[in-house]
């Protein structure tokens, strides 16, 4: 019975510490999570520049940014961004070919949502 009371106890402050560490885990708070670019002539390189606020109790360090293709290029704050900070994403889109588009950039950070996305799209015009 002692074994089970202490196991339990252990398990349940487990539970409340793993919770109170998530609760000050730094977290992205976006302005906008989706740019429209419009209509936009082929061949004309375009950028937008994604702000966000750590929301969170602790500095927020982004490990990775990635695009889906080599036509979408972004950059990011590379420092640790504080609680209450903000940070920049920009992601530049190479309008090569005349169709519309759609793509999505992913952000790998230690936040409470340690995967996010955004996105951009458009619709690239023939000259």
């Amino acid at each position: 019975m002692k074994k089970s009371l202490l196991l339990l106890f252990i398990a349940v402050s487990f539970v409340g510490f793993s919770s109170m560490i998530a609760q000050d885990a730094p977290e992205f708070k976006f302005e906008q999570e989706t740019h429209d670019f419009g209509k936009i002539p082929q061949g004309t390189p375009v950028s937008h520049e994604f702000t966000f606020t750590n929301t969170g109790e602790e500095p927020l360090i982004i490990n990775k940014v990635e695009s889906t293709c080599g036509c979408t290029v972004p950059e990011y704050t590379k420092t640790p961004i504080k609680p209450g900070e903000t940070g920049k994403i920009k992601i530049t889109f190479d309008a090569a070919a005349a169709s519309p588009f759609s793509k999505m950039v992913t952000i790998r950070s230690n936040a409470k949502t340690p995967v996010k996305a955004l996105y951009i799209k458009g619709v690239v015009q023939k000259k």
